[in-house]
């Protein structure tokens, strides 16, 4: 039995390390598709998420171009709705010039018969009296007239208009606005030394105008356009400081940071 036995116990030493060895390759083989699994599964995520991350991008740039179109809009309206606004208050304000001219303006009188050249009003025999001085034409009118000269370009024409205006009419509701004006047909024909000299009289002289901010903005323009920069960025400055939420104000910060 013993001589049996023997044999059998030696195979078995000789089988078992092949065996065990077997069953690591095996377990190893187990976990190197176990890994590569999960490397597939990492690639996936990895693939997903980028695919994710562009379209968040995309719809970002998306909401980002409505976004500033819808400021763009927003800007326009309110530009629009506060031009209407002045265009309105500008009318009501040259009516009323006009009803206060018409009201104050004494009734024409008629000369008496035989008053001209008759022996007994104490003149000279044949007299002729010396011509009455001719009226300004009305504020409404004249300021008009000049503001149409400008919006056609005819910029030395629109500043006599204002400069009439002004003559005849220093001290109206619309004397600042004919001031500004004279100072952007300058801009309009380039006279950029003209347009700043006009733009500083209103700020002397009409010092609680509604057209500073947009003359001081334009003042800052005007000082670019002569090369004149460090002297431009103290104008807008002035502006955003002063005026803040006034469209001129927006326009300093566009050239302020161009």
């Amino acid at each position: 039995m013993i001589r049996r036995i023997v044999p059998v116990l030696a195979v078995l030493a000789l089988a078992s390390p092949a065996w065990a060895v077997n069953k690591d390759i095996e377990r190893l083989q187990i976990q190197v598709a176990d890994l590569q699994r999960q490397v597939a599964d990492l690639i996936r995520m990895a693939e997903d998420n980028q695919a994710e991350i562009r379209r968040l991008n995309e719809s970002l740039a998306d909401q980002n171009a409505l976004l500033k179109k819808a400021a763009l809009d927003g800007r326009v309206q309110d530009e629009a709705v506060q031009s209407a606004l002045r265009d309105v208050t500008d009318r009501m304000s040259e009516l009323a010039e006009r009803l206060q001219a018409l009201s104050a303006a004494p009734p024409a009188a008629a000369p008496a018969a035989g008053a001209i050249g008759s022996a007994g009003d104490g003149g000279p025999p044949g007299a002729v009296p010396a011509p009455a001085p001719v009226a300004a034409p009305p504020p409404r009118e004249l300021y008009s007239q000049a503001y149409a000269d400008y919006a056609r370009g005819n910029y030395d024409v629109a500043i006599q208009g204002f400069t009439e205006y002004l003559r005849n009419y220093p001290s109206t509701d619309f004397s600042d606005n004919a001031q500004y004006w004279i100072g952007e047909s300058y801009y309009g024909k380039k006279a950029w030394a003209d347009a700043i000299a006009a733009w500083d009289t209103l700020v002397r002289d009409y010092a609680s105008s509604d057209k500073l901010p947009d003359a001081r903005v334009k003042k800052g323009m005007a000082l670019e356009k002569m090369g004149r920069r460090k002297d431009a960025l103290r104008e807008y400055r002035f502006v955003i400081d002063r005026y803040p939420n006034s469209p001129a104000a927006r326009i300093a910060r566009e050239h302020l940071n161009p």
